[in-house]
C-alpha cells in the first residue's frame, strides 16, 4: 500500500526536536544500524524497507519503493532502510547516582560526539549516561547512528545536569575533565564515580564547574590546544576502569 501525503508530511516533520517531541516518535535511518537495534530487541513502531534491503524479507517490515523512500528520508543521499520509534524518556530513580559509575556530558552540542560518548560508555560498562539539557538530542539520527548500538544498551537520562550532580553522595567522586587538575593517570580505578565531560569548545559550565569535587587533566606531549570531547571521555574512562 502506497505511502499516503500525510505519513510522508509525518515522516519528513520527525527531523526536528519539537515535532519529535510533539508526536513522540523519532526517526533512524540505515540498514545496519537498524538491523543491530532489531537484534537488540528494539520495540519499533514501523519499519519500512525499500526492495533491495537485506531487511526486506522479514516479514515485520512496510516495503516501500525507492521514490517514496527517497520522500521521506532525511538524507541527501536515501537509506533502504527507516525505522519510526516510540519516544520515551528514562527518568532517575530515587538514590540511583549513589552507586556505579556516571558518565556526565555537559554542554556537548555535537551529534557525532554524543553517539560516540555513548559507545564509550557501553564500551568500559558504565551504569548511565547524563546528557545536560543543552547537550545534542539524545533521539536526534545522528547521535543514534553514531552509537552504533549503544543507544538501546546504555541507559540515558536528560536531566538538569547541576541538580543531578547535587544528589550524588560525598562518597562518589565527581571527576570534571579540565586542562588543569590531577594527572588522570594518577586516578586509581573506581566503582563509584561520575565522569563530566564539559563541551567541545567551552569546556565545563560555571554551574557544573562547581558542583566537580576533582579536576583530572590528560597529560599533554605535543602542540594541540585541546582533545575532542570522546576522545578525552575515553581516555578518563579507560583510567577509573583499568
Amino acid at each position: 500500500m502506497p505511502l499516503s501525503k500525510s505519513e510522508i508530511t509525518r515522516l519528513r516533520s520527525l527531523r526536528e526536536k519539537k515535532q519529535r517531541e510533539a508526536l513522540g516518535l523519532f526517526v533512524v535511518e540505515g540498514e545496519k544500524v537498524i538491523a543491530e537495534l532489531l537484534a537488540l530487541g528494539a520495540p519499533w513502531q514501523e519499519v519500512l524497507v525499500t526492495p533491495s534491503s537485506r531487511l526486506s524479507t522479514r516479514g515485520d517490515v512496510r516495503i516501500v519503493t525507492e521514490e517514496e523512500m527517497a520522500r521521506i528520508s532525511h538524507f541527501p543521499t536515501p537509506a533502504s532502510a527507516l525505522a519510526v520509534g516510540r519516544l520515551e524518556r528514562s527518568q532517575l530513580r530515587p538514590n540511583e547516582l549513589s552507586t556505579g559509575r556516571t558518565l556526565a556530558l555537559d554542554s556537548v552540542q555535537d551529534a557525532g560526539n554524543v553517539g560516540t560518548l555513548l559507545r564509550i560508555a557501553d564500551w568500559f560498562g558504565f551504569d548511565r549516561v547524563l546528557l545536560g539539557h543543552e547537550c545534542a538530542d539524545l533521539f536526534s539520527q545522528k547521535v543514534i547512528n553514531a552509537s552504533m548500538g549503544s543507544f538501546c544498551r546504555v541507559r540515558t537520562l536528560t536531566v538538569d545536569l547541576p541538580a543531578a550532580l547535587d544528589l550524588i553522595p560525598p562518597s562518589v567522586a565527581i571527576l570534571g575533565c579540565d586542562l588543569e587538575g590531577r594527572d588522570v593517570s594518577q586516578l586509581k580505578p573506581m566503582d563509584h564515580v561520575a565522569v563530566v565531560i564539559g563541551s567541545e569548545g567551552r569546556g565545563l559550565s560555571l554551574d557544573v564547574a562547581k558542583r566537580v569535587r576533582e579536576r583530572v587533566t590528560i597529560r599533554r606531549f605535543g602542540g594541540a590546544e585541546s582533545l575532542n570531547a570522546a576522545v578525552a571521555a575515553g581516555i578518563v574512562c579507560a583510567q577509573v576502569r583499568r
